[in-house]
């Protein structure tokens, strides 16, 4: 049987968790290390919804890519949503593990998935930030180009986007070019869209878009969508969840069944 640290060492092989970002908190955030699991649970957030179906489904451990613990905790009581989801894992006997912005950088991580889910080839990263183990490039945001000879227009690939990653809407801007080199950034990356215009990009898929950004990417002449954070990133949690069956058969690796999009629209 696997314990909580066999686990968190296995991530750690994948996506290094020394390679998170400075603002970061990725890690063993929550647990006993040597905490024996037979069941675990994945899941983009560990909302207090998420802890308490991982405490009733008899988990020992939540894998998320978002890190339950992201600011410095002054106090762990009832009295706030963070307090109460810590409490609810920690008085259930459920680990956390949270796998962020290293797994968006990694090869096979988020930027990888979200960048096949949208039929892009021949990727290269969008912002290198070193290698990994295997000399392979590493870092934030994908580039690549639809399959060889493709050209579509913005609103046919908006509505792809939309249709592939299962988001309720997506925003967009048309700069007037058809889409065939997209960049792509899991999660809120709309300050790259510069690095999107100096790969020669015609697209860039992202979220959490501010309106300046969207001015700023008409003007440089990128066509912008923003398909929302929890489509983006929520791509990855199949991929660790077949991942970590395959490396850890004794365990029974259950996808969240509660956790979904947060908001809809109208």
């Amino acid at each position: 049987m696997a314990a909580v640290n066999d686990i968190f060492h296995y991530l750690d092989s994948v996506a290094p968790f020394a390679t998170q970002m400075d603002f970061d908190n990725a890690g063993f955030l929550v647990g006993r290390g040597d905490r024996q699991v037979r069941r675990l649970l994945v899941s983009l957030d560990i909302t207090l919804e998420v802890a308490e179906e991982a405490v009733e489904q008899g988990a020992e451990l939540i894998v998320s890519h978002h890190p339950v613990i992201f600011y410095p905790a002054k106090s762990v009581t009832d009295a706030d949503p963070t307090g109460r989801t810590l409490l609810a894992l920690i008085e259930g006997g459920v680990a956390a593990i949270c796998a962020h912005t290293n797994l968006d950088a990694s090869v096979e991580g988020v930027n990888d998935e979200l960048a096949r889910r949208l039929g892009l080839t021949g990727l290269d990263v969008l912002e290198p930030s070193g290698t990994d183990a295997q000399g392979r490039p590493i870092g934030i945001g994908r580039v690549g180009t639809l399959t060889a000879g493709e050209a579509t227009g913005l609103v046919n690939f908006a509505a792809r986007v939309k249709e592939a990653l299962g988001a309720n809407g997506v925003r967009y801007v048309d700069a007037g070019k058809p889409v065939r080199r997209v960049a792509v950034g899991g999660g809120a990356c709309g300050d790259m869209v510069n690095l999107a215009y100096a790969q020669d990009c015609d697209t860039f898929v992202t979220s959490d878009v501010k309106y300046n950004q969207f001015l700023d990417a008409r003007d440089l002449g990128v066509n912008l969508i923003d398909a929302g954070h929890y489509p983006t990133e929520n791509v990855v949690c199949p991929v660790l969840v077949q991942k970590l069956r395959e490396t850890f058969p004794e365990v029974e690796v259950l996808m969240t069944a509660r956790h979904k999009e947060v908001f809809s629209y109208l």
